[in-house]
């Protein structure tokens, strides 16, 4: 039987196991794939009986660079998170893209916070709704005003300046250790399980083939 697994590291804490066994109710194997080096990780997805992975950080980058094939979102992104086997090669797909489209519909202006591979995902998904975003890194947030309808922030902890925020809207990727769940110039914040969900839902099926129990995912954590 087919295999999946998450490759990043530092990954013991992830959710993602526990997401994609409620998507099934067990029926696949998840493994984590934990090594500080993002070759090893792929050699052994390429090598073992994997049919796919998710890709988490900091691989998001050498990820695209790795797959034969990049679907529409990867190539704008500039980044994957889920790496297929197919039988033309690795496809490279992006559900961080997919996920934030969905939560971004409707926004006026959007601000994202940090440039990685989430970040990326966030700029493409602003762009492919006709807004264009502005871009911000960890060290350019002291000593400004931060205004936004929507604010994406895809920093990995704390950065100095964070609480100069305003928005209607916030959305942040770090779910483990967030920095902007209780910022006070915040109308609406939408946490990192909430992203972490929707990018579930949307790729599972990517990954298996196979529509995954949405339900079920969103009452698993």
């Amino acid at each position: 039987m087919d295999k999946f697994a998450l490759i990043g590291y530092p990954i013991k804490d992830s959710l993602s196991p526990l997401l994609f066994k409620a998507a099934y109710h067990g029926k696949y194997d998840y493994d984590l794939i934990e090594y500080p080096e993002f070759d090893k990780c792929y050699s052994i997805f390429k090598e073992n009986n994997y049919r796919a992975v998710n890709v988490t950080a900091p691989f998001k980058t050498q990820a695209l660079e790795a797959a034969d094939i990049l679907s529409k979102e990867c190539l704008e992104c500039g980044a994957a998170n889920i790496l297929l086997k197919t039988e033309s090669g690795i496809k490279a797909f992006n559900s961080d893209f997919l996920a934030l489209k969905k939560l971004l519909t409707g926004s006026k202006s959007v601000i994202v916070i940090g440039g990685g591979g989430a970040g990326k995902a966030a700029l493409a998904a602003a762009r492919s709704i006709g807004i264009t975003p502005l871009l911000l890194h960890h060290d350019e947030l002291q000593g400004r005003n931060i205004e936004a309808d929507t604010i994406v922030c895809t920093l990995p902890h704390y950065a100095p300046g964070i609480e100069n925020i305003h928005c209607n809207t916030l959305i942040e990727a770090n779910y483990k250790t967030p920095s902007c769940n209780s910022l006070k110039n915040v109308k609406n914040y939408i946490p990192g399980t909430t992203w972490l969900k929707e990018q579930a839902i949307l790729g599972y099926e990517l990954m298996c083939g196979e529509q995954p129990d949405t339900d079920a995912i969103r009452k698993s954590i």
